[in-house]
């Protein structure tokens, strides 16, 4: 192993990690208490039952804060899961169609991509051809077409109809 560099450290230094002779404190109520040794602010926040924690590690001197580490964790990950809970990561939903499809089987293959569309995911229409279908490619732009047609209020196109081997895809997104 070669040598080099200790590896980076991960999060805030706090209590005896911060090495530097002396820093700027603002005490758990908010209040700056100016610039201090390290071991005399150290003490203060032992006394108060609390942490020291390097805030802004850049600034000269650097700024500490006395405060329940743990607790401030705690509420860090509490903030990620709650701001995780209300995204919604968007996926590709697929629906089938075939060149010489019913109306009917439109009307249904349509309301399943309506629904795909309102949750807010992106559908990719496919049409797949077999055998003679291939020489009428004509037919199943027409199909993708009028699925477009049906479903134009709440979407738009992302993608053109292109051929991929024995299917062609259009991709649509919602409005």
């Amino acid at each position: 192993m070669g040598r080099g560099r200790a590896p980076a450290q991960q999060g805030p230094r706090i209590n005896h990690q911060i090495r530097i002779r002396q820093i700027r404190v603002i005490d758990d109520e908010g209040n700056q208490l100016g610039v201090l040794d390290t071991a005399d602010a150290l003490a203060l926040a032992v006394q108060k039952g609390l942490d020291l924690v390097e805030i802004a590690p850049t600034q000269r001197p650097p700024v500490c804060r006395i405060m329940d580490f743990g607790k401030y964790k705690y509420e860090l990950k509490k903030k990620e899961q709650a701001s995780r809970k209300h995204q919604h990561q968007a996926t590709v939903k697929e629906v089938r169609v075939r060149p010489r499809i019913a109306e009917h089987d439109i009307q249904v293959k349509v309301k399943q991509a309506r629904q795909f569309l309102l949750d807010g995911d992106r559908v990719q229409l496919n049409c797949v051809m077999r055998g003679r279908e291939m020489m009428h490619r004509h037919v199943a732009e027409g199909v993708l077409m009028h699925v477009f047609d049906l479903l134009k209020d709440v979407a738009k196109v992302e993608r053109a109809p292109i051929l991929e081997g024995k299917r062609l895809i259009m991709m649509l997104m919602k409005k």
